[in-house]
């Protein structure tokens, strides 16, 4: 039932997995009650693409993958999947399945039997489910596991568990809804590269919902940011990250240097707001001079933040404008050459490393 987390609750057709398979939303809106979770959103994710939809807390971005998987009701508009209509359509009798965070292993079978689970409520018969059981576990690397028990497994073998019970029903696409947000840093990071590799084999049509910004960025062939129930911004990680097309997404994703149109006119000619990224912006002692190519503005490094690969310095301007400036740390271990709080310097930037935000 809606809601559930239960491998029966998105079992589709026994076809094998398309490449021709992807998703549609023409109009989508959801309200609930007078509360207004997603506007009118028109999104098309590609055939076997690894889509991930991107947003703070709040910004409709899970009620847009529970309404494709059928959990959540359409207030308004259509959701098509292999071109077909399933607006109405029940979770069970769409081509799709489900990974959550929290995993749902039942914890009294075996990691075989939980992954059979969907198999077996479909009657499939015993020898072919031995065959595909096999087949899913050798795809997430742990064939090894088939007569453990999930408490038996760490966290990132339990989350790809969880991956090969959704994988055995051969769904056409695939909906992940932050399935590594309960891992801790290095694990998740490993995750991702096996969830990345495991997609390109698949070959079906993943759609990944994550807060993460830099789990977006790693994963995706394209991206969706999301706020306040709209999409702000559609394109490659890349593209969304060096172009940002609005102030939010600057800001969201990744640190951010915004300076305002009226200040970017007096700096460097700009005729709109500017966004650089602060690994872009460099700084040096005041009295250097920038280049005809460059964009300078004097300031004091109010604070240092060492992070191990960078060092990140903020600088209050004399616009009273604060700049990031991030310097990577390529420099030997014991090199005392960095700038220190109270520092006077000059935050320096190519003009042409700016991106203009609309």
């Amino acid at each position: 039932m809606p809601g559930t987390d239960s491998p029966a609750a998105t079992l589709d057709s026994d076809a094998p997995a398309s490449v021709d398979s992807g998703v549609e939303l023409r109009g989508v809106a959801k309200h609930y009650g007078d509360t207004v979770a997603v506007t009118d959103l028109d999104l098309v994710v590609e055939p076997g693409e690894f889509f991930s939809m991107l947003g703070p807390s709040g910004s409709g971005k899970t009620t847009v993958l529970r309404m494709i998987a059928g959990f959540e009701d359409v207030t308004r508009g259509q959701i098509l999947l292999d071109g077909q209509d399933v607006t109405s359509a029940a979770p069970f009798d769409r081509t799709v399945n489900t990974v959550f965070q929290d995993y749902a292993l039942f914890p009294h079978m075996t990691i075989a039997e939980n992954v059979a689970y969907g198999l077996r409520v479909r009657k499939t018969p015993k020898s072919e489910i031995s065959h595909r059981v096999a087949e899913a576990l050798e795809q997430v690397k742990l064939a090894h596991v088939a007569d453990r028990l999930p408490h038996q497994l760490s966290g990132g073998q339990r989350q790809r568990i969880a991956l090969a019970r959704a994988l055995i029903l051969r769904p056409r696409v695939l909906l992940l809804d932050e399935p590594l947000g309960a891992l801790d840093k290095q694990l998740r990071e490993q995750m991702q590269i096996e969830l990345k590799q495991i997609q390109r084999e698949v070959g079906i049509t993943f759609i990944f919902v994550t807060h993460d910004q830099e789990e977006a960025l790693t994963l995706s062939d394209r991206i969706a940011v999301f706020n306040e129930g709209r999409v702000e911004q559609v394109g490659t990680p890349r593209e969304v990250y060096e172009y940002p097309g609005t102030a939010f997404v600057a800001s969201f994703l990744g640190l951010s240097n915004l300076i305002p149109a009226p200040l970017a006119r007096e700096l460097c000619g700009a005729t709109a707001a500017l966004s650089v990224r602060p690994e872009r912006v460099r700084v040096t002692a005041p009295d250097d001079l920038p280049r005809e190519n460059e964009t300078s503005v004097r300031g004091t490094i109010s604070e240092t933040v060492y992070t191990g690969p960078t060092t990140r310095y903020i600088v209050e301007t004399e616009f009273g404008l604060q700049l990031i400036a991030e310097r990577h740390n390529d420099h030997a271990p014991d090199d005392t050459s960095a700038f220190h709080r109270g520092d006077p310097v000059r935050a320096v930037w190519f003009t042409e490393h700016a991106a203009i935000v609309p």
